[in-house]
């Protein structure tokens, strides 16, 4: 975003999908909530303090999330890294609006389970382009559908085929995906129960599945 690097989220593989796909900075990290497959791999994000002139890294996350944070990683919280290749976070709760040189990123709360996520989204200042990510959620509330619109593209928490209890199916996402009415909108945390090439056919155009070392450009 104007050469911000946001990191969201800390799968337990992230060093390996860094590597993967060349991430190679991050400036700030915004965890959406502390389940363990989005809080598991942020010890991976001490390179990055490194590459911050030995700063901790700004971490912004529900109070949930932090709770989260202080209990897992409770030595990552300081100012600056004990040593160089230490981790080092600065928590802070996530605003309605962060307000950044490069733009802003807007947050709303999501349904999911017994807690709220954070869903996000991110304008860029130069060019006004809006991209929405919003995952792991059972719904989308009325306020977060009207901050979605007009967004560019669209990330969106479509888990499988079957109901689940506190993430939206297949069709849920579909019809929320309508209803924010973005140009493109992907599905992701898709499980096994989904065949890409099946599910990307039954899709209406517009609305495709996520992958792995996806890359927009908006």
């Amino acid at each position: 975003m104007d050469g911000l690097h946001v990191q969201v989220d800390a799968a337990p593989e992230l060093r390996l999908q860094c590597l993967r796909d060349g991430v190679e900075r991050a400036d700030l990290f915004i965890l959406t909530h502390g389940h363990s497959d989005h809080v598991a791999g942020m010890d991976d994000l001490r390179r990055f303090c490194d590459l911050l002139g030995g700063q901790a890294l700004p971490v912004y996350a529900t109070e949930e999330g932090i709770s989260r944070v202080l209990a897992v990683y409770p030595y990552a919280i300081m100012e600056r890294p004990v040593v160089k290749g230490y981790p080092a976070f600065k928590l802070t709760v996530m605003p309605d609006v962060l307000e950044l040189p490069q733009g802003t990123i807007q947050s709303t709360l999501l349904p999911h389970g017994g807690i709220n996520t954070l869903g996000l989204v991110f304008t860029e200042r130069s060019s006004g382009r809006k991209f929405g990510y919003y995952t792991d959620c059972k719904r989308v509330p009325r306020e977060a559908v009207e901050l979605a619109r007009g967004v560019h593209a669209m990330v969106l928490d479509g888990l499988r085929p079957l109901p689940h209890p506190s993430h939206m199916s297949i069709d849920e996402a579909v019809a929320v995906a309508r209803e924010i009415a973005a140009p493109c909108a992907y599905l992701t945390h898709l499980t096994h129960l989904n065949d890409h090439a099946e599910l990307l056919a039954a899709l209406p155009p517009g609305i495709e599945p996520a992958y792995d070392g996806l890359r927009l450009r908006l």
